[in-house]
Protein backbone atom coordinates (compact mmCIF):
# COMPACT_ATOMS: atom_id res chain seq x y z
CA UNK A 1 0.00 0.00 0.00
CA UNK A 2 2.83 2.41 0.94
CA UNK A 3 4.67 1.59 -2.30
CA UNK A 4 1.59 2.43 -4.38
CA UNK A 5 1.32 5.87 -2.66
CA UNK A 6 4.99 6.55 -3.37
CA UNK A 7 4.54 5.63 -7.06
CA UNK A 8 1.49 7.90 -7.37
CA UNK A 9 3.34 10.73 -5.60
CA UNK A 10 6.33 10.23 -7.91
CA UNK A 11 4.12 10.39 -11.01
CA UNK A 12 2.46 13.58 -9.75
CA UNK A 13 5.87 15.18 -9.01
CA UNK A 14 7.11 14.15 -12.46
CA UNK A 15 4.09 15.73 -14.18
CA UNK A 16 4.48 18.97 -12.18
CA UNK A 17 8.18 19.17 -13.04
CA UNK A 18 7.41 18.45 -16.69
CA UNK A 19 4.77 21.21 -16.73
CA UNK A 20 7.22 23.78 -15.30
CA UNK A 21 9.97 22.70 -17.69
CA UNK A 22 7.68 23.09 -20.73
CA UNK A 23 6.43 26.46 -19.43
CA UNK A 24 9.99 27.78 -18.94
CA UNK A 25 11.19 26.57 -22.36
CA UNK A 26 8.26 28.14 -24.23
CA UNK A 27 8.64 31.47 -22.41
CA UNK A 28 12.36 31.61 -23.20
CA UNK A 29 11.63 30.75 -26.85
CA UNK A 30 9.08 33.57 -26.97
CA UNK A 31 11.65 35.97 -25.47
CA UNK A 32 14.19 34.91 -28.09
CA UNK A 33 11.78 35.41 -30.98
CA UNK A 34 10.72 38.82 -29.65
CA UNK A 35 14.39 39.82 -29.39
CA UNK A 36 14.99 38.64 -32.96
CA UNK A 37 12.04 40.70 -34.20
CA UNK A 38 13.50 43.84 -32.63
CA UNK A 39 16.79 43.63 -34.52
CA UNK A 40 17.49 46.22 -37.21
CA UNK A 41 19.90 45.06 -39.90
CA UNK A 42 21.65 47.55 -42.17
CA UNK A 43 22.88 46.34 -45.55
CA UNK A 44 24.89 48.42 -48.00
CA UNK A 45 24.04 47.95 -51.66
CA UNK A 46 26.30 49.28 -54.37
CA UNK A 47 24.92 49.73 -57.88
CA UNK A 48 28.00 48.99 -59.99
CA UNK A 49 26.57 50.70 -63.07
CA UNK A 50 25.69 54.06 -61.52
CA UNK A 51 28.17 53.84 -58.58
CA UNK A 52 25.39 54.72 -56.13
CA UNK A 53 25.55 53.32 -52.62
CA UNK A 54 22.28 52.69 -50.76
CA UNK A 55 21.75 51.65 -47.15
CA UNK A 56 18.83 49.27 -46.76
CA UNK A 57 17.35 48.81 -43.27
CA UNK A 58 15.45 45.60 -42.53
CA UNK A 59 13.98 43.84 -39.53
CA UNK A 60 14.48 40.12 -39.06
CA UNK A 61 12.08 38.17 -41.30
CA UNK A 62 11.11 41.24 -43.34
CA UNK A 63 11.42 41.19 -47.14
CA UNK A 64 12.31 44.36 -48.98
CA UNK A 65 12.51 44.99 -52.67
CA UNK A 66 15.47 46.96 -53.98
CA UNK A 67 15.33 47.51 -57.77
CA UNK A 68 14.95 43.93 -59.05
CA UNK A 69 16.29 42.24 -55.89
CA UNK A 70 14.14 40.83 -53.09
CA UNK A 71 16.19 40.76 -49.86
CA UNK A 72 15.30 38.99 -46.64
CA UNK A 73 17.35 38.68 -43.44
CA UNK A 74 16.55 35.58 -41.40
CA UNK A 75 19.06 35.97 -38.58
CA UNK A 76 21.60 38.49 -37.33
CA UNK A 77 24.03 37.89 -34.49
CA UNK A 78 26.70 39.83 -32.65
CA UNK A 79 29.34 37.62 -31.07
CA UNK A 80 29.51 38.22 -27.34
CA UNK A 81 32.80 36.61 -26.38
CA UNK A 82 35.37 38.50 -28.47
CA UNK A 83 37.17 41.73 -27.76
CA UNK A 84 36.52 42.59 -31.39
CA UNK A 85 32.94 41.37 -31.92
CA UNK A 86 31.99 39.76 -35.22
CA UNK A 87 28.62 40.55 -36.75
CA UNK A 88 27.07 37.85 -38.92
CA UNK A 89 23.75 37.66 -40.74
CA UNK A 90 21.89 35.00 -42.68
CA UNK A 91 20.57 36.63 -45.84
CA UNK A 92 18.47 35.41 -48.76
CA UNK A 93 18.42 37.36 -52.04
CA UNK A 94 16.21 36.66 -55.05
CA UNK A 95 16.63 38.27 -58.46
CA UNK A 96 13.10 38.97 -59.67
CA UNK A 97 14.25 39.05 -63.32
CA UNK A 98 15.35 35.40 -63.23
CA UNK A 99 12.46 33.01 -63.81
CA UNK A 100 14.54 29.82 -63.63
CA UNK A 101 12.89 27.46 -61.11
CA UNK A 102 16.15 25.67 -60.37
CA UNK A 103 17.82 28.78 -58.95
CA UNK A 104 15.44 30.35 -56.46
CA UNK A 105 18.04 32.43 -54.59
CA UNK A 106 21.06 34.15 -56.10
CA UNK A 107 22.44 34.34 -52.56
CA UNK A 108 21.40 32.21 -49.59
CA UNK A 109 23.85 32.09 -46.73
CA UNK A 110 25.80 33.74 -43.96
CA UNK A 111 27.64 36.99 -44.50
CA UNK A 112 30.25 38.50 -42.18
CA UNK A 113 30.88 42.16 -41.47
CA UNK A 114 34.66 41.85 -41.14
CA UNK A 115 35.09 39.50 -44.13
CA UNK A 116 32.44 39.96 -46.83
CA UNK A 117 34.61 37.99 -49.28
CA UNK A 118 34.38 34.85 -47.13
CA UNK A 119 30.95 34.07 -48.64
CA UNK A 120 30.62 36.68 -51.40
CA UNK A 121 27.44 37.99 -52.99
CA UNK A 122 28.01 37.59 -56.72
CA UNK A 123 25.79 39.68 -59.01
CA UNK A 124 26.68 41.49 -62.26
CA UNK A 125 24.95 44.76 -61.30
CA UNK A 126 24.83 44.92 -57.49
CA UNK A 127 27.26 44.41 -54.65
CA UNK A 128 25.85 43.75 -51.20
CA UNK A 129 27.51 43.66 -47.77
CA UNK A 130 26.48 43.73 -44.14
CA UNK A 131 26.84 47.04 -42.31
CA UNK A 132 25.38 46.57 -38.83
CA UNK A 133 23.04 44.60 -36.62
CA UNK A 134 21.38 46.64 -33.86
CA UNK A 135 18.83 45.71 -31.22
CA UNK A 136 16.12 48.37 -31.13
Amino acid sequence: MQQKKNINLGIINYLIALFFLINISTSSAQDLTSKQRNVLVEINILDKVSSKNTILKLNIGEEKKFQNLLIKVLKCENSKFDDDPEITAYIQVKDLNISDNEKVFIFNGWTFLSSPTLNPFDHPVYDLWLSSCKII
